[in-house]
């Protein structure tokens, strides 16, 4: 198996953990900012992690809502560093969508509602000019993940 870094991108409640869990758990080890509520450095720790298992052979799936370029450009840096391939899930759902499944969520899952509409401020999807080799497109349906290849 080709040893690659997914960078998830979306608001929160979009479905992110979900896909994760459902099609990458086997093979990729989850990286999410989530995991540590209540560290310090988070930015420097996710880094790290993601650079070790990367050079170490696995494949990661970074979780967390990734709104802008410049979030994701240290991501694919570690990337093109370790020489393994990139790739972008964005998850498209309305800020209603996001906020009537976060509605739904118990204890740490849940975030407050304004946290959704900051992110939904500055959200700005993965471009083909970032750098990514690959770019997918994810949409939640009531069947389940609908998932899109982009031009890379």
């Amino acid at each position: 198996m080709t040893v690659e870094l997914i960078v998830f991108s979306g608001l929160q409640a979009s479905g992110k953990t979900s896909l994760y869990r459902e099609r990458f758990a086997a093979t990729h080890v989850h990286v999410s900012k989530d995991a540590w509520p209540n560290a310090r450095h988070k930015e420097q720790r996710q880094r790290r992690l993601v650079d070790e298992h990367l050079r170490a052979g696995r494949s990661v799936v970074v979780d967390n809502t990734n709104p802008t370029p410049l979030e994701r450009a240290p991501l694919i840096a570690i990337a093109r560093a370790a020489g393994v391939r990139v790739a972008s899930y964005a998850f498209v759902a309305s800020v209603e969508d996001a906020l009537h499944r976060n509605a739904g969520r118990e204890g740490r899952a849940r975030v407050v509602d304004v946290a959704i509409f900051s992110v939904a401020t500055k959200l700005l999807p993965p471009a083909a000019i970032e750098g990514f080799d690959l770019r997918f497109e994810v949409r939640l349906t009531p069947d389940g993940f609908v998932v899109t290849a982009l031009p890379a």
